[in-house]
């Protein structure tokens, strides 16, 4: 899927600026400007996201459910607060600590380099995001020739549990509170975005993995963190698959073999929703596909920071 060489300027695109972080390394409106005018290009992938077979919406930066989902949610109904009610609705939601039983479904991205724990961040002419794009225009050509799509032949891998959050992210979505932000590793157009997985825990130990993202540790490294890099994925709520006449059943039968190592919650089924680049998305079940260099920023990409000199 191509859209036509249309080019995107990012001034100021939201509460958190994410997408100026992430792809100019600053919030600076002056800073974008100048990237119009010498004529910076930067491919980024874009995410479809999916419910029951209908278009819902495109995402940029950031798909959240769960924690994020729950304080976008809430922030929708204190407006009147201006900015301080993300703070407010963020404490409010820690404190509230809820968790949520459902099955992510995914594709790895093993047409990709790297991982999104080797701490090799995107930056300006980064070589991932250039391989992905010569990769991206063979599959076109034998798409075009009518050749196998590879992608029939890939497992899905199944993870299922009670989350306090599911995070994807198509780009590192760094902010002002969070330099290098929710997943410091994800690349712009590599045709993938990271997956994360907050499984329940307590309230002290998600404290510490969001103090994480304000400092230079591996938020990754907790046993109620996973994370990985995939092209597609689904995900389906605990009270729809009880609703489903053979929810095993038809796991195995497109998915492989299913996670059964964490057994099912007994308390009150509870849902909530998915926050797609700070909007509240009606509909809990998706599909997300990524699209390869989908679109196009007047934009270079973060510089490197120049090394000081060896004295």
């Amino acid at each position: 899927m191509r859209l036509p060489l249309a080019g995107f300027a990012t001034f100021f695109p939201g509460s958190t600026d994410c997408v100026c972080y992430s792809t100019v390394g600053t919030d600076d409106a002056e800073t974008s400007a100048l990237h119009i005018i010498v004529g910076d290009s930067l491919a980024m992938d874009v995410s479809a996201v999916h419910h029951g077979g209908t278009l819902l919406r495109y995402s940029a930066s950031l798909l959240g459910y769960g924690f994020y989902g729950d304080i976008i949610r809430d922030s929708e109904k204190k407006r009147w607060m201006g900015l301080i009610r993300y703070d407010f609705s963020g404490l409010k939601t820690f404190l509230s600590h809820h968790y949520y039983e459902g099955t992510a479904s995914f594709l790895p991205a093993q047409h990709t380099v790297g991982s999104p724990r080797d701490g090799k961040p995107c930056r300006a002419g980064c070589f991932v995001c250039r391989q992905s794009r010569q990769q991206l225009e063979e599959e076109q050509k034998k798409a075009l020739y009518g050749l196998e799509n590879s992608e029939e032949l890939e497992e899905w891998k199944v993870v299922c549990g009670k989350f306090l959050a599911i995070n994807a992210m198509n780009m590192c979505c760094a902010c002002a509170r969070s330099p290098g932000g929710l997943s410091p590793a994800a690349h712009l157009g590599d045709g993938s975005l990271d997956l994360i997985l907050i499984r329940k825990c307590s309230r002290f130990n998600f404290l510490r993995f969001l103090i994480r993202h304000t400092n230079q540790r591996d938020q990754f490294d907790f046993t109620f963190v996973e994370v990985y890099r995939v092209k597609k994925f689904q995900f389906v709520p605990k009270h729809l698959e009880d609703e489903d006449s053979d929810p095993s059943a038809r796991g195995k039968q497109r998915f492989g073999e299913t996670c059964s190592q964490h057994s099912s919650c007994c308390c009150a089924v509870s849902r909530s929703s998915w926050n797609c680049d700070g909007e509240v998305l009606h509909g809990t079940a998706i599909e997300v596909r990524v699209h390869c260099q989908l679109v196009r920023l007047f934009a270079r990409g973060i510089e490197e920071e120049a090394k000081p000199p060896r004295s």
